[in-house]
Order: C-alpha cells, then structure tokens, then sequence
C-alpha cells in the first residue's frame, strides 16, 4: 500500500494550489482552508496566499491524507515499445519494411502549440535524442501548427503516409478530445484509416485517453522521438503480418 510522501515515507503530506474568486484575506484563507478539509485533509496550513486578478486570490495548502493505492493492483494500459538505437533501427526497418516509412505529423485544428511536435519530428529532437526527420528509414514531415483535420487527412492520403501524429494542448471544455476524434473520423471517410498508425501526443495526453478516443497510441510528456519512432516500425511491421524482434 502506497501513501503521499512529504517529509517522512507514509506521511501523507500533500500540496494543492488553486485560485477561489475572491479577494484575499483572513476570511479567504480560511475558506481555502476549508476546502482542504471538505476533501479529507487534516493539519491543514495555507502556506501562499496572492491575488491572482482582481478578486481572485491563488493559494497554496498543504494537509495530510489518510488515503493509500494498492499499487499491485493497477492495472495501466502502456505503450509496448522494442527499444532499438539510431542505427540499429534505421537499418533494421529499412531491411524489414524494403522502403521508408511516411511518417506526417502537426498540430491540429485551432491548436498553435506547436513546441511538442517539433521536439519529436524536427531534425535536431531534444535532449540529446534525434527528431524522426533525421532518421534514414523515415519520410517525415511535420505540417507545424493549425492544420484542419479534413486536410491532413488528405495529405495522408495523397502521400500514402503509414503514420500520422497529432500533437494536442489540452484546451477548455475538452475541446482537444473532440478534434482528435475528428481527424480519425475524416481518415474513416476517405478509407485510409485501417492502413494509418495514428498516435496522439501532448502535455496531458497518455495511452489510456489515446486508445479511448480511438488512437493506436498516446504519448504524454518526456517522450522521446526514440519511443515514438520504435512504435511506429513495429505498427508497420505488424501492418505486414511481422514481428519486431
């Protein structure tokens, strides 16, 4: 059984932050307070309290939870990746697949955060990791930012691509959900989606909201172009009845 940890192991000290409209003062800490404690927290101190705008105050609480997760038994639905090197992967896709891969990738919709996929498509990559565009097996090219589902449907299309990958920022009201769905319903519409490796990324994305709006795979922060390029050979080669060994 697992507990926060704060100062000592199984402590069950937590930190929240959040913003209450209201200006602050003695009476808004003690409403922050309040709320720490109507979600189970107890030894409650409001250690920030600064207005954020007018009339709205941020703060930030720290409490102790009784709550504890039987970590054994979650069960976490995860991207299985085969982890080849540079080199290796080049070489071993080039062989196994007998061309390059046509990897298209962008952000979509009115979506202009276009840091993420730049850091997985982009030549250079981040961290030491190279982009997809630097990799001999791959045909990549990122469409950047704002590109309407309809017409990156069609460029998949047009290119044959085996893979597409949407770069999403969460937005208000759930926005992003809706438009990722979008585009594998106008790959649906022009009959391509069975032959397209779809793959969601973004800040807040994860594998399990992937595969729940429809994707083959999701791929949240610290993702490395590595990971997304080992994914990708190994959906195509499954495409064409092999294994990634």
């Amino acid at each position: 059984m697992l507990r926060p940890y704060g100062d000592r192991r199984d402590d069950g000290v937590v930190q929240l932050s959040f913003v209450l409209p209201v200006p602050p003062g003695e009476r808004a800490r003690e409403a922050a307070a309040e709320v720490a404690r109507k979600m189970g927290m107890e030894q409650v101190h409001v250690a920030a309290m600064e207005p954020a705008a007018e009339r709205y105050t941020f703060f930030v609480v720290y409490g102790r939870t009784s709550v504890s997760v039987d970590y054994a038994a979650l069960s976490v639905p995860e991207v299985v990746v085969r982890k080849k090197g540079f080199d290796e992967l080049n070489e071993y896709a080039l062989r196994e697949v007998g061309r390059r891969i046509v990897v298209i990738g962008a952000c979509t919709g009115s979506d202009a955060h276009a840091v993420g996929i730049d850091a997985i498509m982009n030549m250079k990559g981040f961290a030491g990791d190279y982009g997809l565009e630097r990799y001999a097996c791959f045909e990549a090219a990122n469409l950047g930012a704002q590109v309407e589902n309809a017409e990156l449907a069609r460029i998949c299309k047009e290119r044959e691509a085996d893979a597409v990958l949407v770069s999403q920022v969460v937005t208000q009201r759930d926005v992003h959900k809706e438009n990722a769905r979008q585009l594998l319903g106008e790959l649906e519409r022009l009959g391509i989606r069975g032959r397209v490796t779809a793959i969601l990324g973004g800040p807040r994305i994860d594998h399990r909201l992937a595969v729940e709006l429809g994707y083959d795979a999701g791929f949240g922060p610290g993702t490395k172009p590595s990971e997304v390029a080992n994914f990708i050979v190994g959906a195509v080669l499954k495409r064409m009845g092999k294994e990634m060994h």
